[in-house]
């Protein structure tokens, strides 16, 4: 199987983007707060935004499952309230949730938090804990910086992380550790915001001994990682200069890396500095990268392509990054694969 551990579903019907502005109204003017239930978006809706978007470029690029989430910058924790967080959350979960049923050989989903800006992380859990155990989510998304790229927010290695932790390392299920949008002007969202975000998280978690506290515990920092592949002799420098252990036994065991590189040599670089055994295929699609790469006269996010006409990536290997990473990561998932017999 090509699992694709990174999908959102960027393509829901308009009827969600204008609930979203009218409950954004609602933050100033009470009266013009929407109901949950106001939002009627029928199934027929749900599956024409995904067969003519995301499985129909699934088929032709061939990859099989999507681990499905919230658009990532829709999550946009820092507009308003834990309570506006929550609701939003909530409808956003139920429409990956929806579409997983709705075609469930190719989708399964994954839970957006309903964080807020200064709000204790806690009060995530129960949000947590019912796309766990009703919908079958099989990992989180978790944003380190809910302030939308002012990073108002304790590293992740802080206690105020915990109580989710806790519950992440009880259902066994992992977090992409993936930020929302900028209100930073200083950060382009998908551009900077995004890969500045990958590489904070894994140098709080490098600076810290957050995995001799939870040793199961377990981050994919996607985006190929940022600028972490990149920099790999940097960041294994200063774990020395630290007295840290080498990066393979410090942080290899829970920090894991999606493909979401898009050119060939971006690929080359992560899969020959990063182990095999911490690299899931991912594509991001339909994504921040949308446009056909002059260069190449394919999609810039048609990340098979890179894994196919790797020189480095062979075999068991290719193996490794399509299929059985991604099962080792996330448990849930392999289960509700073996489930149905694949």
């Amino acid at each position: 199987m090509i699992i694709d551990c990174h999908g959102h579903y960027t393509t829901a019907p308009k009827a969600l983007e204008n609930w979203r502005h009218q409950q954004i109204a609602g933050i100033q003017d009470p009266a013009q707060m929407p109901k949950p239930g106001d939002l009627q978006i029928s199934d027929d809706e749900l599956r024409e935004s995904i067969a003519s978007n995301q499985l129909r470029l699934m088929k032709a690029r061939g990859s099989d499952l999507t681990i499905f989430s919230p658009r990532a910058s829709f999550m946009a924790h820092h507009i308003g309230d834990f309570q506006v967080s929550s609701t939003w959350a909530a409808i956003c979960n139920e429409l990956c949730f929806r579409v997983a049923q709705l075609f469930p050989d190719h989708f399964i989903p994954a839970a957006m938090l309903p964080q807020s800006p200064g709000v204790d992380p806690a009060t995530c859990i129960p949000e947590l804990v019912r796309c766990v155990e009703q919908w079958g989510n099989v990992g989180i998304n978790l944003n380190p910086d809910p302030s939308g790229g002012h990073w108002t927010s304790p590293p992740l290695s802080d206690r105020a992380w915990y109580p989710i932790y806790e519950k992440m390392v009880e259902y066994d299920i992992p977090a992409m550790i993936h930020v929302s949008t900028s209100c930073n002007a200083c950060f382009h969202t998908t551009g900077a915001h995004y890969l500045n975000a990958d590489t904070t998280a894994f140098m709080q978690c490098l600076t810290s001994d957050l995995f001799k506290d939870f040793p199961t515990l377990r981050f994919i920092i996607p985006h190929g990682g940022g600028a972490v592949p990149y920099h790999w002799g940097r960041f294994r420098g200063l774990a020395q200069e630290l007295k840290k252990p080498l990066l393979k036994d410090h942080l290899l065991k829970n920090i894991f890396f999606d493909t979401c590189v898009y050119h060939q040599p971006g690929i080359d670089l992560l899969t020959r500095v990063i182990p095999v055994e911490n690299i899931l295929f991912a594509s991001e699609m339909i994504g921040a990268v949308r446009g056909i790469d002059p260069e190449t006269g394919h999609h810039f996010d048609d990340t098979r392509r890179y894994i196919e006409a790797s020189t480095l990536v062979v075999g068991d290997d290719r193996h490794l990054i399509y299929e059985g990473n991604a099962r080792r990561v996330f448990p849930r998932l392999d289960a509700a694969l073996k489930a149905k017999g694949r």
